[in-house]
């Protein structure tokens, strides 16, 4: 058989490198590029080719262009909602100016690549309809981030119907796992992570009733070899092409904190602070679709992949 190609961009991120790794196992042959602006060199795994470029900059589209690609997995992003919400020009010009950027060159590359998108599940309904969350529920983001996210995919169904694009948009719940960044732009495991390996209280914002649907990356990274694998969907509307992928169970932030001292055998204080702007009240999809429409379930719950998780932050 001949060796497919692969091109991850954020491979050397949190999601990106598990995405690497599990296309790798599969025996595909991935080039990782990325700007290293949050990712880490050191998680690009020796036997994938590295790219130093920005997702907006004409290296990289000459790289998507001239590469020969069977498949693109579009990882690289702006992820902070904070940052969206004091910067919103910035958010976009990197999620959405970016991906068009790597969008234009696959349709000038004249291959079919098989592109599979980063989506948000976590941001892109809203709080105006009754989670669980389907696929096809309205969209009304809270941040700007969850509107770059779906315009982007906005984009890709245009581009699907008008320019035969094919995509695949993965609409993410909450993602940790090992190689989450507890600093900056860090999902709330891994900081709890580190602030409990500190001693240090869990910071709660609001009343710690939020909630959100917490998925394992290793269960994430499966689902990119699932949609790298699909049968083509016809084009059609934009959510004929989304998966929501999670948990469908619900964890308030105070069960999370909880868990987590469990899973780390220690308590640690919780200390309360203002409610962010641009966060949901309540986030938790439905993975009916997925299951059906891709063969995927997450086989890692919510406890096992908070011990593995604590283990590795108290490993490394």
């Amino acid at each position: 058989m001949t060796t497919k190609n692969a091109l991850v961009t954020g491979g050397a991120g949190f999601i990106g490198s598990h995405v690497t790794d599990a296309l790798l196992a599969e025996g595909w042959s991935v080039t990782v590029l990325d700007d290293l602006s949050s990712g880490k060199r050191d998680q690009v795994p020796a036997a994938a080719t590295f790219v130093h470029a920005d997702i907006r900059s004409p290296e990289a589209a000459a790289t998507v262009r001239d590469g020969r690609f069977d498949l693109l997995c579009h990882l690289a992003a702006q992820i902070d909602v904070r940052k969206s919400v004091s910067d919103p020009s910035y958010d976009a010009d990197v999620n959405i100016c970016g991906a068009l950027n790597l969008v234009e060159a696959v349709r000038q590359s004249g291959r079919a690549t098989r592109v599979v998108f980063a989506s948000t599940g976590g941001a892109v309904y809203g709080d105006f309809v009754e989670p669980p969350n389907v696929e096809t529920y309205p969209k009304d983001p809270e941040s700007p981030y969850g509107i770059a996210k779906f315009a982007v995919e906005l984009y890709l169904a245009y581009y699907a119907r008008v320019h035969g694009l094919d995509y695949v948009a993965l609409r993410f719940a909450n993602v940790f796992g090992p190689r989450q960044d507890p600093h900056g732009e860090a999902g709330v495991v891994a900081i709890f992570c580190q602030r409990i390996l500190d001693g240090a209280p869990l910071t709660v914002f609001g009343d710690g009733g939020q909630t959100r649907d917490y998925v394992y990356v290793g269960d994430v990274a499966r689902a990119h070899v699932l949609a790298a694998g699909l049968a083509p969907i016809p084009a059609g509307r934009v959510d004929d092409r989304a998966f929501n992928l999670g948990t469908a169970r619900e964890t308030s932030v105070t069960e999370l904190a909880a868990a987590l001292m469990r899973a780390a055998g220690t308590d640690v204080p919780l200390q309360h602070a203002p409610p962010r702007a641009g966060e949901q009240r309540r986030s938790v999809v439905s993975i009916a679709k997925a299951h059906s429409g891709l063969g995927w379930m997450p086989q890692v719950s919510l406890d096992d992949g908070l011990a593995r998780t604590f283990a590795w932050f108290r490993d490394r």
